[in-house]
């Protein structure tokens, strides 16, 4: 098959790579757990697997934040042993002469839900993944809006506690600190909520979905967040679409119901009347579909 791109998808659990056809179709992919120390040569062995004989016609990048997309490196929070790793001239040395496209996660995950999945016909959107963390990218006029570095839409990093809890980016009270999964397992943890020692965030949505009242409130809480941001978001960008994925989002109306509900407070504005959230409908294959996205 001719004209296919490789899409790489790089965080801080997982790495991710695939051949995406001329219509966003995943034709072969694979991925591989990221290691804790130099995760380079899993990169590499990961992507060799997926390209085998295959001739490709360009490579796209989503890869956990902060990446600074006008010098092509990348120093993801959660993988210390790469602070301004240059990936994108990296990646570049393995297929020369082959046009090389870096994004944050968040805007690819935006973007190939804009391709092909929940956020097809939207005109300007925000894609949010709420999981461990809490990303976002931002989609306008149907194209990616990475701004000044590649980071606009890093949504997880709107405070929506001030007097809250720290963050990992070093301010208190973020998106993040409310509606990341461990997060939200700490606050349960805290409220007196009694689970395993290895209670996740799957199990914390079972015990919401059972009745509990700890759980039920976690996920109220993070949703609100969630909803707030999207306001605050949809208000200065003006925004006609939200699209939320990631594992917290598999819980469906336990965070969508308290998300619509913030809204109805918080985004009050006459230009936002239209404003939609709407599920995200690709699962794992939205970075990699945005990321072939990024050279279409």
């Amino acid at each position: 098959m001719t004209d296919l791109v490789l899409a790489l998808d790089f965080g801080g659990t997982k790495i991710a790579a695939a051949l995406v056809d001329p219509s966003g179709s995943v034709v072969r992919s694979s991925r591989v757990p990221t290691p804790a120390v130099d995760p380079w040569d899993a990169v590499v062995s990961v992507v060799s697997s997926v390209v085998q004989d295959s001739a490709v016609s360009g490579v796209g990048i989503a890869s956990a934040g902060p990446v600074d997309a006008v010098s092509g490196t990348v120093s993801p929070i959660n993988v210390p042993s790469w602070q301004a790793f240059p990936l994108r001239s990296s990646v570049s040395s393995l297929f020369p002469g082959v046009p090389v496209e870096l994004a944050g996660d968040g805007v690819c995950m935006a973007l190939g839900e804009h391709w092909r999945g929940a956020g097809q016909g939207s005109t300007f959107m925000i894609g949010l993944v709420v999981s461990t963390g809490v990303g976002g990218g931002l989609v306008f006029d149907g194209r990616p809006f990475g701004g000044r570095t590649g980071n606009a839409g890093h949504i997880g990093h709107v405070v929506v506690e001030p007097d809250g809890d720290l963050c990992t980016c070093g301010g208190r009270g973020c998106v993040e600190t409310v509606a990341g999964g461990p997060r939200m397992v700490a606050w349960a943890r805290r409220a007196g909520w009694q689970a395993p020692d290895d209670a996740d965030a799957a199990l914390l949505a079972a015990a919401a979905l059972a009745g509990e009242e700890i759980p039920l409130e976690a996920f109220d809480r993070a949703g609100q967040a969630v909803g707030m941001a999207i306001a605050g978001a949809a208000a200065v960008c003006d925004l006609d679409l939200a699209v939320i994925g990631g594992g917290v989002a598999q819980a469906g109306e336990l965070l969508f119901e308290p998300v619509r509900r913030a809204l109805k407070t918080h985004a009050g504005l006459s230009y936002l009347g239209g404003l939609e959230v709407r599920a995200a409908e690709l699962g794992g294959e939205a970075g990699l579909v945005g990321a072939a996205a990024l050279v279409r």
